[in-house]
């Protein structure tokens, strides 16, 4: 279990340091990404996630159950409509305000009542999309340590940190420009921002430690990432990357055929 501890703190702190470096891009810039960029930035992270959840942790849940002699769609499919329903509790209950939706209803907080600050309820709506972003890097590096610390296996792991940080740089400055434009001071914005990410390496460790505790339950936590990562993504992302706005392109869309098609060729070609 030490090896995968120190792996899957790896993968994750890669992915929190990207997102660091995303909210540090408030120290040079002062204006929100443009709406036409950050829907592309949007679909582009719902591509990568969309990938990730297919080849990164629903078939290697099937074929892990497979393995110990189990139904491989069981698990999948039952650890997937866990990982949904883990969201949607935390979803209605948690409160949280979108900061790239430009519908005039996005600017009423979601989940319970609460008096928290408007520029908290901001950094809560990103922390809610890292939590299965951090198990999904952490169980692919388990999964290795599993195996007999299988070096494919790693590189797979590897291949998801990689595109999980490559989307997590636009969400960083998603995140610490509209605290700028709150009224933050750069250096809270730009903390807060990166705060946002640290999930990602809490959740991520102690997903393995769960999975080293009880290795049957490998492939149900691997669906549970997948089924989290993707209610994100329709609930979310996708509909937010392809809002309306007089002569909008297509540019959430291709966003997200970029972001699946990077993801895929990193998992296969790397894995």
């Amino acid at each position: 279990m030490g090896t995968s501890l120190l792996w899957a703190a790896g993968g994750t702190g890669f992915t929190f340091l990207m997102t660091t470096l995303g909210a540090s891009v408030v120290f040079f810039f002062r204006k929100e990404v443009n709406a036409s960029v950050q829907r592309i930035f949007l679909g582009f992270a719902a591509g990568v996630m969309i990938a990730a959840s297919v080849w990164s942790l629903l078939i290697p849940a099937i074929e892990e159950a497979s393995l110990n002699g189990g139904i491989g769609w069981i698990p999948a499919a039952g650890g997937f409509l866990l990982g949904v329903f883990f969201l949607i509790a935390l979803d209605t209950y948690l409160p949280h305000l979108h900061p790239d939706c430009s519908n005039p209803g996005c600017n009423k907080a979601e989940g319970v009542s609460s008096s928290w600050k408007r520029t908290t309820l901001l950094v809560m709506a990103v922390t809610l999309h890292n939590i299965p972003e951090g198990m999904a890097v952490g169980l692919s590096f388990a999964l290795a340590a599993q195996h007999g610390n299988d070096p494919a296996l790693y590189t797979a792991a590897m291949a998801l940190a990689i595109g999980i940080g490559i989307q997590n740089f636009p969400e960083g400055a998603a995140i610490s420009l509209p605290l700028r434009q709150e009224g933050l001071s750069t250096g809270k914005a730009f903390f807060r921002g990166s705060m946002s990410g640290i999930v990602e390496p809490v959740f991520g460790i102690l997903t393995v430690l769960v999975a080293g505790a009880i290795e049957p339950l490998m492939p149900w936590l691997l669906s549970f990432a997948a089924g989290a990562m993707l209610y994100v993504v329709v609930e979310e992302l996708i509909p937010e990357a392809n809002l309306r706005h007089d002569h909008e392109t297509h540019g959430g869309t291709f966003g997200v055929m970029a972001g699946f098609l990077i993801m895929m060729i990193l998992d296969v070609a790397l894995g």
